[in-house]
C-alpha cells in the first residue's frame, strides 16, 4: 500500500525553445527591416504633403475618436447581454454596472460633448441608470431599453467619425497623387520583400505555437488519470508545492476488497464503480477538495484544513456518503456493499512536510484495515506540521 511520492516530470524544452525562438527573431528582424525600408522612403516623399499627413493624424482626425466611440457602444451591448443572462439579478446587475462603468469612461470626452448634441443626454441617462441600478429601482429588462438611446448616439458618433475619416482620407489622397507613382513603383520591390519575410515568420510562429499547444496537452494529460479524469500521483505533488506554507489536509480512501469487486463483477464494472467513486467523493466533500487518483483502488484528496477537527469531519462525511450512496458488493466478506478505508493527516505544504504527512496518513490507513476496514483514522500527531 505505501509508495513513494514522486515528483511530477518536467519535460525539458529549453533546447527547442531556445531554437524556436532565435529562428523567430530572425524571421521578425528581416521582416521588420525591409518594413523600416519602405517607411523611410514613404516618408520622405511625403515632406511635401507633411500639412495633410499632420491634419489627418492630428488631435481632430477621427482614428481615436472612432475607437473610443466604438469601444464604449461595445461595452453598452455587454452590459445588456449581461442585464438579459440567466445569471442570478445581482450578479448581472454588478456586471452590467462595470460595463457600464467602463463605457462611461471611453464615452465623456471634451470633443464628444463638444461636436455631439446628443452626448451629454446620453451621459446623464447613463448616470440615472446606474442609480437606478444600485438601488435596485428598476428592473433588468427595463434597464436595456434605458441603453438604447447612449447606444444610439454612440452609433451616430461612430458614422460621423467614419465620415470625416473618408473627407480626411480623400483629401490626403488627391495631394499626395502627383507622388503615387514614384512612390510606388520605387517601394514595389522592398514591400514584396517585407511580405515574404512576414509571412515566413507568420508560418514559422504559427509552427511555434502548434508545438507548443501540443507540449501543453501533453503536460495536461500526463497530469491526469485517464480513467477517471482527476489528477495523478504527480498532480498530488505538484498542488502541494503550488500551497506552500498552507495549512492542508491529506485524505487517503482505499476501496476494501476491490479485488473481490472484480471477480464477482468483471474489471469493466470495476472501472465504472472507480469513476463513481471519484464523482462521490467530490460531492462528499462539497468540491472543496482536489482529488486524485494514486493508483489501483486508492484515492488521494488535498483539502483547506484550519484545524483536525475540520479534517475529522470530512473523513466521516466521506464515510457516511458512501453508505448513503449504497453500492452493492457481492463479495464483500462482511455482507455489505461497498465499503472505504480512510486515513488523513494534517500539515503544512511543503516539500518534507508532504512526505511526512502522506506516511502519517498512511499509517493512519493501515490502522482501519486492521481493525476491520469500513472507517477512518486520523493521525493527530503534530510532526507533520513543522516546516
Amino acid at each position: 500500500m505505501t509508495s513513494k511520492i514522486k515528483p511530477a516530470v518536467q519535460p525539458t524544452l529549453q533546447p527547442r525553445t531556445i531554437a524556436r525562438q532565435h529562428r523567430y527573431l530572425t524571421w521578425l528582424s528581416l521582416s521588420l527591416m525591409s518594413f523600416l525600408g519602405l517607411m523611410v522612403l514613404i516618408v520622405y516623399e511625403s515632406r511635401w504633403v507633411y500639412p495633410e499627413i499632420q491634419a489627418y493624424f492630428s488631435q481632430t482626425g477621427s482614428l481615436t475618436g472612432q475607437q473610443l466611440s466604438t469601444r464604449s457602444r461595445v461595452y453598452l451591448q455587454n452590459a445588456q447581454s449581461e442585464l438579459l443572462s440567466d445569471q442570478p439579478e445581482q450578479a448581472a446587475i454588478d456586471a452590467a454596472l462595470i460595463n457600464i462603468e467602463l463605457s462611461y469612461g471611453l464615452f465623456d470626452v471634451h470633443v464628444y460633448r463638444r461636436q455631439y448634441e446628443c452626448t451629454e443626454p446620453s451621459l446623464r441617462d447613463l448616470n440615472r441608470l446606474v442609480e437606478w441600478l444600485e438601488l435596485g429601482e428598476i428592473d433588468r429588462v427595463a434597464a436595456v431599453g434605458e441603453l438604447f438611446a447612449p447606444i444610439q448616439c454612440l452609433t451616430h458618433i461612430e458614422m460621423s467619425q467614419l465620415d470625416r475619416r473618408g473627407v480626411a482620407i480623400n483629401d490626403f489622397s488627391e495631394s499626395t497623387r502627383q507622388h503615387n507613382q514614384v512612390l510606388t513603383y520605387s517601394s514595389l520591390l522592398i514591400f514584396v520583400m517585407g511580405l515574404v519575410f512576414w509571412w515566413l515568420h507568420e508560418r514559422q510562429l504559427r509552427r511555434t505555437d502548434y508545438a507548443t499547444q501540443e507540449t501543453f496537452e501533453w503536460m495536461q494529460r500526463a497530469m491526469r488519470d485517464p480513467l477517471t479524469g482527476i489528477g495523478n500521483r504527480s498532480a498530488l505533488h505538484q498542488d502541494v508545492l503550488a500551497k506552500k506554507h498552507q495549512s492542508l489536509g491529506l485524505i487517503l480512501v482505499d476501496i476494501d476488497f476491490f479485488k473481490q469487486y472484480n471477480d464477482a463483477y468483471g474489471h469493466p464494472q470495476g472501472d465504472t464503480l472507480l469513476r463513481q467513486l471519484a464523482i462521490l467523493i467530490g460531492e462528499t466533500l462539497n468540491d472543496e477538495a482536489q482529488l486524485y487518483r494514486l493508483g489501483g483502488d486508492e484515492f488521494a484528496a488535498l483539502i483547506h484544513c484550519p484545524d483536525i477537527e475540520t479534517l475529522k469531519r470530512y473523513c466521516h462525511q466521506l464515510i457516511e456518503g458512501l453508505r448513503e450512496a449504497g453500492f452493492a458488493h457481492p463479495a464483500h466478506p462482511d455482507k455489505k456493499g461497498v465499503t472505504l478505508s480512510v486515513g488523513g493527516s494534517r500539515f503544512v505544504a511543503g516539500e518534507h512536510t508532504f512526505a511526512q504527512a502522506y506516511e502519517a496518513a498512511d499509517k493512519a490507513l493501515y490502522r482501519v484495515k486492521a481493525a476491520g476496514r469500513d472507517g477512518w483514522q486520523v493521525t493527530e500527531d503534530a510532526s507533520p506540521l513543522h516546516t
